[in-house]
């Protein structure tokens, strides 16, 4: 999903770039966001999680992402940030992503993948509540992330010039592909809410 640089339009580069600067902007200005040590730990977990890459024919690449679990562990802003520097840091130290795309990588991960993750998560577990509700709402909002930033991601490319397939071929990779390994992630996700739901529920401040 990380794009790299030359598969954007400038116009996309652009128009990504500005989004993500205002988001990160309000939520900043607005929200004012804490960074706790739990953040730290993961943000260490997704960095790693994110760097297993696998390319896709006619898209960019699949990977686990695990802005849903930021947003229910830290919060949607504490998340969206968190998200945001590990993207950032794969970009810039380990060319992970290109520069010119960074703000659609942003967008994508640290923006849509939180945002969408996060209101699934919590629509679920507000009906649910109790780990059975924290197990559910992380697996369908863990899949329900993934799934739109892959669908985001797809309509970017596949609207760019420079890249030789259009959106009848990037967004059902993109999209389908990451379908196939939200169910991975939303595993994953309510799995670790489960666990810290029973054993130390404090924790969660989403």
């Amino acid at each position: 999903m990380h794009i790299p640089d030359g598969y954007l339009d400038p116009l996309w580069a652009a128009a990504t770039y500005a989004t993500a600067i205002t988001y990160f902007g309000v939520v900043a200005k607005r929200f004012r966001p804490v960074i706790t040590p739990e953040a730290a730990v993961l943000a260490a977990g997704i960095f790693v999680a994110q760097m297993l890459n696998w390319p896709l024919p006619g898209g960019t690449s699949l990977h686990l992402v695990g802005g849903a679990l930021a947003a229910a562990v830290l919060g949607p802003w504490a998340g969206s940030v968190v998200m945001g520097l590990v993207i950032t840091v794969q970009c810039l130290l380990f060319h992970d992503g290109g520069i010119t795309a960074l703000g659609a990588n942003l967008l994508n991960m640290a923006v849509i993948d939180v945002l969408v993750g996060y209101a699934v998560f919590k629509a679920v577990r507000s009906r649910l509540g109790g780990v059975r509700g924290l197990f559910l709402g992380g697996l369908l909002g863990g899949w329900a992330g993934i799934v739109a930033a892959g669908v985001a991601c797809g309509i970017e490319i596949g609207l760019s010039p420079q890249w030789p397939f259009g959106t009848a071929i990037t967004v059902p990779i993109m999209g389908g592909w990451h379908a196939v390994l939200g169910i991975i992630e939303g595993i994953i996700t309510g799995s670790v809410l489960a666990y810290l739901g029973s054993k130390a529920p404090e924790v969660i401040k989403g």
